[in-house]
């Protein structure tokens, strides 16, 4: 191969291989029984990194959300539309139908260097093509719903689809959607319905990498949307073989200029290198910016937006992490009841006040737990509950706590006093790890209600 010939093409197929495999064999890899990400309703838990969380957890959300957007943003302010053409699954099943099932399988197509030739006749074979990728859609869509439902629940939910007809409902609506999407709908798609194509041009500036023509070259294809001729009318180094178009999987000639349809699939950029290859010069169409084709001089990667974009994404994923190691492997809600509290006379002619609380207590772990509780005043107990609270694994348990003291905390005859106590409860079998602290109130009454009770 000449060193004026690039290879985009196998670069973007090595790596839809692999972003395909990832995506096919992510959601089976589990670290102590949690995934990488699953937001499972079914189970109401959330995985993120090998990390269980529960759904009062979702707060981690909002990181991932921006970190995924504003990555797409990001690389779109430094490489254009390059998601769109190296990434995105639209993208990755076309290719997978066009050039992998009709065009290498099927021998639809004669070759990969004309998408723009409509197909006449094969019927059989397009039916052929069309069922085959069918399969594939059934299989992509139950990928997806692999990150809500485990695979584990998956499988186990076939053997009784009737009982799991939302699930399959889901899978058979998007699957059924793939295939309109990828036979009929096209890369239509990438032009008129998806939005991104529609908001990137906010991010591009004059150093944004894009798929450029160099007119200075090649000469002037183009008079705005007037087309000169196939060749340059005033000369140039373009031959008019017209091979970017041909290979153009978007319909677009890229010498009219940047269009909204370019998706930097770079199919262009190889046809050109191997046409210009052959008379010793390199590709009129190249990878670059406009400011670096322009001076001649290397693309400026660091530049305000894109170290903006980098520091908000290290901002964003500091902070998802922090949120991570923080995760509490317990969940408590500690209410007060209906009864504020309770005075009692014992036999020695002394007294107890009570206080009543309902606790709920979610076990977010990976194993069952017995909980106890500690209070940080030593003058107050644990009345009931005195046994330990057994919760299962990914279960919660409402039960109520009554504190006991038998001391005088506070001596106001006026008014009663609600007293500020931590609440430290922790599973008996690991408490350094699975643990929590929540603050309450402890309301001690007003010495007259005390003096009452003893004088009865």
């Amino acid at each position: 191969m000449s060193k004026n010939t690039s290879s985009y093409a196998s670069k973007r197929y090595v790596l839809y291989f692999v972003v395909t495999i990832v995506a096919l064999i992510l959601p089976f890899i589990t670290i102590n029984g949690n995934h990488f990400f699953l937001l499972s309703f079914d189970h109401k838990k959330l995985n993120l990194l090998f990390t269980a969380f529960d759904m009062q957890e979702l707060y981690l959300m909002p990181f991932v959300l921006i970190i995924f957007f504003l990555g797409i943003f990001f690389l779109t302010t430094l490489g254009g539309r390059v998601w769109c053409g190296w990434a995105c699954p639209q993208t990755i099943f076309r290719v997978i139908y066009r050039d992998l099932i009709q065009t290498k399988l099927l021998k639809i197509h004669s070759n990969l260097n004309n998408k723009q030739k409509k197909i006449e006749g094969k019927i059989a074979k397009r039916i052929i093509g069309g069922v085959i990728w069918s399969i594939l859609a059934v299989i992509a869509a139950s990928n997806l719903m692999w990150f809500f439902v485990p695979p584990e629940d998956f499988f186990s939910y076939l053997q009784n689809p009737s009982e799991h007809l939302l699930t399959f409902g889901i899978v058979a609506g998007f699957s059924v959607f793939l295939i309109f999407d990828v036979i009929f709908l096209k890369e239509k798609f990438c032009v008129f319905v998806c939005p991104y194509a529609r908001v990137q041009s906010v991010m591009f500036d004059h150093d944004t990498i894009q798929v450029i023509y160099d007119e200075n070259r090649g000469g002037k294809i183009y008079d705005g949307h007037n087309k000169l001729g196939k060749k340059p009318p005033q000369g140039g180094e373009c031959i008019g073989c017209e091979a970017c178009v041909h290979i153009c999987p978007t319909h677009i000639d890229i010498r009219q200029g940047m269009q909204l349809d370019c998706i930097n699939c770079l199919e262009c950029v190889d046809a050109c290198s191997k046409v210009m290859s052959n008379l010793k010069k390199p590709s009129l169409i190249s990878w670059t910016s406009a400011h670096s084709l322009k001076t001649g001089n290397k693309v400026k990667y660091f530049r305000f937006r894109t170290i903006a974009y980098m520091v908000i994404l290290t901002i964003a994923t500091i902070g998802l992490l922090i949120a991570i190691t923080k995760k509490e492997n317990m969940l408590l809600n500690i209410n007060r009841t209906t009864q504020l509290y309770k005075v009692q006379k014992q036999a020695d002619n002394s007294f107890s006040v009570e206080n009543y609380y309902a606790f709920l207590l979610q076990n977010i772990d990976s194993k069952d737990h017995e909980y106890y509780f500690e209070v940080s005043d030593p003058r107050i107990q644990i009345k009931e509950p005195l046994e330990k609270i057994h919760v299962k694994s990914g279960s919660m348990r409402k039960f109520v706590v009554v504190l006991s003291t038998t001391e005088t905390l506070v001596n106001d005859p006026t008014k009663d006093t609600p007293l500020e106590i931590k609440i430290f409860a922790f599973a008996d079998d690991d408490k350094q790890n699975v643990n929590t602290t929540k603050s309450a109130r402890f309301v001690f009454p007003k010495s007259k209600i005390i003096e009452e009770k003893l004088n009865e």
